[in-house]
C-alpha cells in the first residue's frame, strides 16, 4: 500500500476525525487555519482520493460532500503489512517490532491473535465435517 501524500493525509485525517460527510470548502477552511492552501488544490486531491477508492462522495446542492470509504485502521494496517513485506527476515522484523511496543500494545496484539485463532477454529471444524 502506498503511503498517502502530505495533503492527502491532511484531508483524510480531518475526514476520519470528523466522521461525517464534508465539503471541500470545510476542509480548505480548516487547513487554512494552519497554513494557506487553495480551494482548487484540495478539490483536485479530494477527486484523486475518490478515484483511488479512499473517499465516497455525493452531491449536496452544487458541491460534493466527501466521506472516507476506508478507515484509518485499514490504512495503518496496510502500511504495516507493506513494511513487513519489504523485510528479508519477517520473523526478525516482527520480533524487533514487538520488543519496542508498550505492554498495553503487546497485550492488545496478543488479544487480537487469540481472537483470530478462535474465529478460525470454528471455520476449520466446519470445513473438516464436509
Amino acid at each position: 500500500m502506498r503511503r498517502l501524500g502530505g495533503l492527502e493525509a491532511e484531508i483524510m485525517d480531518r475526514l476520519w476525525r470528523w466522521q461525517r460527510p464534508t465539503t471541500v470548502r470545510e476542509v480548505v477552511d480548516d487547513i487554512n487555519r494552519v497554513r494557506p492552501v487553495a480551494y482548487t488544490t484540495v478539490l483536485t486531491v479530494a477527486n484523486i482520493l475518490h478515484r483511488k477508492g479512499w473517499l465516497r462522495r455525493h452531491k449536496v446542492g452544487r458541491a460534493w460532500a466527501y466521506e472516507p470509504a476506508r478507515g484509518r485502521e485499514e490504512y495503518t494496517a496496510g502500511l504495516m503489512q507493506d513494511a513487513l513485506g519489504r523485510s528479508a527476515d519477517r520473523r526478525a522484523t516482527l520480533m524487533r517490532f514487538v520488543s519496542h511496543i508498550s505492554r498495553e500494545d503487546c497485550a492488545a496484539l496478543d488479544a487480537a491473535l487469540r481472537a483470530l485463532d478462535q474465529a478460525e477454529a470454528p471455520a476449520a471444524d466446519a470445513g473438516g465435517e464436509r
